[in-house]
């Protein structure tokens, strides 16, 4: 039991982390976390431990430094508190899978997440289990691996029910909408991210508000949607960043996202002005984003008659997409670079 003196110092220190994850100051309340971690772990408080823990991983992921919070995911997924509680285990692997998409490594993070569902089967924990399918069916579908993501999206929306959370039930039509778009099934994939957003709220959370519209206008925009539903989610997706503030990763997808509708827009040359700044960050972004920035500027110089640079992207872009397991996506790059395809044509 954590003695008196000790309280006042780690209720400050998670207090100080809290306020600013609130304020997105995520290094900072990474920080705060782990002090009040350490100071749990001096007095022989476990639980402490693992949610101060737990908590310096989750804005080590929203820092963008995926590298030390997947190493702290593992260590809290196998920690004794983890091998006592489903729960516990089943939130530090979703986290696990989480930060390794985010470095790359699809297979592995497929795996983490196939680890974390199934593991709670008390109705109490549905959101837990949710989240899983959710983490499981990003990474398969990131990775190409569209008809498991799909069967997947099969099994979540089986789960939907009018008792559940609004906000859960919106990410996991979010989820299955992204599959949709990716297997081609853009009726489907429209359908489901209207009813996303019909259950989110932006006076709820604007900050996943943002992150909702930033997402669905880049899956308009992958499946050649480029109507006016498609420019107000873009829009939304940038008046609210601009509000609750953005990591430097959210700032240059909304560019990519930006470019992208500029150049189904026609204008291949403004297109191209944000790739070009865009991509001398590059090394910023998960490795498959960044082969998506590359596949997008090889058709933007493709639009504008300069072969030369688009085969040079093309070929940047196959180096991404293989470093980050999207096998499918290398593929589609590596055939438009051995043929004479143009990379405007390029699904």
């Amino acid at each position: 039991m954590r003695e008196n003196k000790v309280a006042p110092s780690y209720a400050a220190a998670e207090l100080q982390a809290r306020g600013h994850r609130a304020s997105h100051d995520f290094v900072k309340a990474a920080d705060g976390a782990r002090s009040a971690a350490d100071m749990a772990l001096d007095d022989g408080d476990s639980t402490g431990w693992w949610n101060m823990t737990f908590l310096q991983a989750e804005n080590l992921l929203d820092a963008g430094d995926f590298s030390a919070c997947a190493l702290l995911a593992r260590s809290l997924s196998e920690a004794s508190l983890a091998a006592g509680s489903p729960q516990h285990r089943a939130r530090a692997l979703i986290l696990m899978a989480k930060s390794l998409q985010g470095e790359g490594l699809l297979e592995d993070a497929a795996a983490a997440a196939a680890s974390a569902v199934g593991i709670v089967h008390d109705e109490a924990d549905m959101e837990v289990d949710v989240h899983a399918r959710q983490a499981l069916i990003a990474a398969l579908g990131e990775s190409g691996k569209l008809d498991e993501a799909w069967e997947e999206c099969l099994t979540l929306a089986s789960r939907i029910s009018d008792d559940m959370d609004d906000q859960l039930a919106g990410k996991a039509y979010w989820v299955i909408g992204n599959v949709a778009f990716l297997c081609d099934r853009v009726e489907e994939g429209l359908h489901h991210h209207e009813l996303a957003a019909e259950t989110f709220s932006p006076s709820r959370n604007l900050d996943l508000w943002a992150k909702f519209n930033k997402a669905s206008a880049a899956m308009r925009l992958a499946a050649d949607v480029s109507d006016a539903a498609t420019l107000r989610c873009i829009e939304r997706a940038e008046l609210a960043t601009d509000i609750v503030g953005g990591s430097e990763e959210d700032i240059l997808l909304l560019r990519l996202i930006r470019a992208h509708w500029t150049l189904l827009s026609g204008d291949a040359g403004a297109a191209l002005a944000l790739l070009e700044e865009i991509s001398g960050h590059a090394d910023k972004l998960p490795p498959q984003t960044a082969g998506e920035v590359f596949l997008l500027s090889a058709r933007a110089h493709a639009a504008a008659g300069d072969q030369q640079a688009a085969k040079k992207s093309l070929f940047e872009a196959t180096e991404r997409f293989d470093q980050a397991g999207a096998h499918q996506r290398a593929q589609q790059a590596r055939a438009l670079l051995a043929s004479e395809t143009d990379p405007e044509a390029e699904p």
